[in-house]
């Protein structure tokens, strides 16, 4: 363990002395269009997302930017009552908890990123279900940064837990994945770092 402490160590001053690791806060806002998995009948649902961020930037081609967002998601589902088709907005609305990994190509503006997050329900409109109150999901995108701080971003957010809690198996044990209802959703939006020293 000894050995280890001090092998991590090194390597953090060598980072140091190589790198200069910026840290830098920011915001971020933007378009969600999100959807339910495995439900007939229902469309997306367009709604936002805001919150901060701090980009942590190893070098020019390398960063990681932990996140915490206000994520308003769910579904716009469709309802038979009394010979007419309904449609309602069901809303699913998270603080979450992420951090993405940013890949820049060539140290431009151009990135790649990839990472997970923890999504802490904070309210819903169900009324004859209870929804789970977290999920997990897996974000993918890519972007592009300006000089001045401007970042726009696309991304795509797939939930990993069913909102009902169901684990994708029958009793005899087979696999049903296709009753599994999972969060899905489309980003589109802008972030801001601030310049540091």
């Amino acid at each position: 363990m000894r050995k280890f402490a001090v092998l991590a160590f090194v390597l953090f001053i060598g980072i140091q002395a190589n790198a200069q690791v910026k840290a830098s806060p920011g915001l971020r806002g933007g378009l969600n269009i999100s959807t339910l998995s495995n439900v007939d009948d229902n469309s997306s649902k367009t709604d936002f997302y805001v919150g901060g961020l701090v980009n942590i930037k190893f070098n020019k081609f390398f960063s990681v930017q932990p996140e915490i967002t206000y994520s308003r998601q769910g579904d716009e589902g469709r309802y038979f009552e009394n010979g007419r088709y309904y449609s309602e907005k069901y809303e699913l609305n998270y603080i979450t908890l992420g951090a993405v990994a940013k890949f820049n190509f060539g140290g431009g503006g151009f990135h790649l990123l990839a990472g997970p997050s923890l999504d802490l329900k904070v309210s819903d409109n169900y009324i004859n279900s209870d929804p789970e109150d977290f999920d997990l999901a897996l974000v993918g995108g890519i972007g592009y940064s300006l000089p001045n701080g401007l970042t726009f971003e696309a991304r795509i957010k797939q939930g990993l837990i069913d909102i009902y809690g169901y684990n994708g198996y029958h009793n005899d044990n087979d696999y049903y994945y296709d009753d599994v209802i999972l969060n899905q959703v489309f980003q589109i939006g802008i972030s801001y770092t601030f310049k540091t020293k």
